[in-house]
């Protein structure tokens, strides 16, 4: 199936709008993913300024860029978080304000709904995003949680997004969850959970980025058949594992790209994610949506990486066969 192939404008956020759609032009790309940070998309000014939503769609326009998601993942990342000093560096001022931790997640929780809101003005049907998670800490078993403890994560998980997804639902909006550690969702079992969580609501799905499985050593493709109808935007960037023997995949607290981490995040075509087969997987489900390049690479300038990654994208999106290989055969007299 061809699909649009756009880019995430998140690790582009210190550039202005313009200039990053010019960018998107030259380098093929059909359309854009907007991060609600930088100058991208300001979620109070489409709001509050008519004007401002117009300006934006159209400097895409005019450059025959589409926009079909907006991304929320710094400031929903506090809606669920055990909220410490990491958040301030990310959150604008008036989110963090005191910094009082309940006063954070209820303001983030605010602006998430806002930002579902600011997407319908803008002619958006989805907001991808994270959750934050009140229990991922507990994730390797010491000391143990008890079964009480991540029922009050999910419970706690399941009031605060009730509460988003009504908004949500209120102006025909959808939310896409990105799975991955740090969120209420990091793999095959626990995104069953936080569905569960929320009686499955329709407008709740997945943003599907393959790279944080495949470090986790969780088969991507068996994800896309086992939620086929809940992945609701694709991020395409690559992940390769260095697990020699002294190596972890927890990265060791080492930065990215250093040689030493069991895993790193690579430009899409760089590293061992299979995306022949994601592509033919989102094929068969029926997934109709864009391939979000979301540009993450430590050894490799940015520009180069983007413009690479449209075209290796371009490669394996084709229209599926109309019959079968061997139709045309011609049965022997």
């Amino acid at each position: 199936m061809n699909r649009e192939i756009v880019l995430f404008s998140g690790q582009f956020a210190d550039l202005g709008l313009e200039d990053f759609a010019d960018k998107c032009a030259a380098w093929d790309y059909d359309g854009v993913e907007l991060a609600c940070w930088g100058e991208h998309f300001n979620v109070p000014l489409a709001l509050r300024e008519p004007e401002y939503v117009r300006k934006v769609r159209a400097a895409l326009d005019a450059r025959e860029l589409s926009c079909r998601v907006i991304a929320t993942h710094l400031v929903s990342q506090a809606v669920c978080d055990l909220i410490d000093e990491r958040h301030r560096a990310f959150l604008p001022e008036v989110m963090w304000g005191d910094g009082d931790a309940e006063g954070v997640r209820r303001r983030a929780e605010e602006r998430v709904k806002d930002t579902a809101r600011a997407a319908a003005e803008f002619g958006a049907d989805t907001v991808v995003g994270f959750t934050g998670s009140s229990v991922f800490h507990f994730f390797n078993g010491w000391p143990p949680a008890t079964a009480e403890m991540l029922q009050a994560g999910l419970d706690d998980f399941a009031e605060r997004w009730s509460r988003i997804l009504d908004v949500f639902d209120e102006v025909g909006v959808r939310f896409a969850l990105e799975v991955m550690p740090g969120e209420i969702a990091y793999d095959i079992h626990t995104t069953h959970r936080a569905l569960a969580a929320i009686d499955h609501r329709p407008s709740f799905g997945i943003n599907f980025d393959p790279t944080h499985l495949h470090w986790q050593m969780v088969d991507e493709v068996a994800f896309l058949h086992e939620f086929g109808d809940r992945i609701f935007n694709v991020h395409c960037k690559d992940a390769r594992r260095n697990l020699t023997g002294r190596t972890s995949i927890l990265a060791s607290h080492l930065p990215s790209g250093h040689p030493d981490r069991g895993w790193d995040f690579v430009s899409v075509g760089h590293g061992d994610v299979p995306f022949g087969r994601i592509v033919r997987a989102l094929d068969h489900i029926g997934y109709a949506g864009p391939l979000s390049v979301e540009w993450e690479d430590s050894g490799m300038d940015r520009e180069f990486g983007a413009a690479e990654a449209a075209q290796h994208l371009r490669r394996l999106t084709y229209d599926s066969a109309s019959a079968s290989w061997f139709s045309a055969f011609v049965t022997p007299e």
